[in-house]
């Protein structure tokens, strides 16, 4: 079945391919870098099509005011900023790109491992400010330590085989993936009460569902060793800030590397205590910033839009978050 997409908006900063590639099959595209809510709702109805980053809030209030709306293509993995359930109670497919961004943000999550265990960036800080303070910054190996990734999807998988090339020993959980499966990465599959009381290291990769909201808490960390260290490059909400900043002003936590926050920008006071914490290195959602991974989430996004309004333009697959097309 073919959709009839004439024509698409699309917001931050997607990749100026995406544009091109719906261009070369005569659908007409207006891009926004940013726009205001209120300038979303007066924009978004003469449009077949949204395409959206992480930064847009597609609420249900977008999707009403999106009269012609047949699509929301989120040009990345998560779709939390996007309200699925009105989408298809309306009949709207959302899409999205999940191996897009996988190198990229397995990338940061191994630099962001490395970083905090030799504490890099409190070094280059000192160094700059005139302090020779080598003995202030020492850190650890991770050869023959165990890192625990909890969700084993893309990039979860390619951080493992990333890391057990560092000499780590790798365990982790995935309800949807198999012993076997895990073995190919070099991965040790644990269930969750095996894997607390034995990773050095433990980095998120799910995506934020109800049930995986604040799912490390204060809990999860009295079960961990002491000293641990927590790697965050998925979604704002897996972690309990409160819990986590009591982690770390008690030791149970070592250190902490967070890419991604509940609220992108921060304003919460105890956001930004916990950035500001000495034993914090964060980012500002950094995960699927390079060139390659833009480039890649425009071309899969842009060609799933055509082969929605010409069927088999493209190769490449429908990634479906509804199940409007499934059916």
């Amino acid at each position: 079945m073919a959709l009839n997409i004439g024509s698409v908006l699309i917001l931050d900063g997607v990749g100026q391919n995406c544009e091109e590639i719906l261009a070369q099959n005569g659908i007409y595209s207006t891009n926004m870098v940013k726009i205001t809510e209120e300038e979303l709702l007066r924009t978004v109805s003469v449009y077949d099509a949204l395409v959206v980053r992480s930064a847009t809030q597609v609420t249900k209030e977008v999707l009403d005011a999106g009269k012609e709306l047949k699509v929301v293509a989120r040009a990345g993995a998560g779709v939390d900023n996007i309200d699925v359930a009105a989408a298809a109670d309306k009949g709207i497919c959302v899409i999205n790109a999940p191996g897009a961004n996988a190198v990229s943000a397995c990338e940061l999550t191994c630099g962001l491992i490395m970083s905090i265990t030799r504490r890099i960036v409190p070094a280059v800080t000192a160094l700059r400010e005139g302090r020779w303070e080598r003995s202030l910054c020492t850190g650890t190996e991770v050869n023959d330590r165990t890192l625990a990734i909890i969700g084993l999807g893309r990039v979860g998988r390619e951080v493992g085989m990333r890391m057990h090339a560092f000499g780590m020993k790798i365990i982790g959980y995935d309800p949807f993936v198999s012993m076997q499966q895990c073995e190919s990465f070099h991965c040790t599959k644990m269930e969750l009460d095996e894997i607390w009381p034995l990773a050095d290291y433990i980095t998120l990769h799910t995506p934020l569902i109800e049930s995986t909201r604040n799912f490390i808490n204060a809990d999860v960390f009295k079960r961990c060793k002491k000293g641990v260290k927590i790697i965050n490059v998925a979604r704002g909400g897996l972690i309990n800030e409160q819990d986590l900043l009591d982690a770390l002003n008690s030791g149970q936590v070592s250190g902490a590397a967070i890419d991604v926050f509940e609220q992108e920008p921060p304003t919460d006071p105890l956001t930004w205590e916990i950035i500001r914490h000495p034993a914090v290195l964060a980012t500002p959602h950094l995960g699927a910033s390079t060139k390659e991974a833009q480039s890649r989430v425009g071309q899969e996004i842009a060609e799933q839009l055509v082969n929605l309004a010409k069927p088999g333009t493209y190769s490449t697959p429908l990634a479906e978050v509804t199940n409007i097309f499934k059916k």
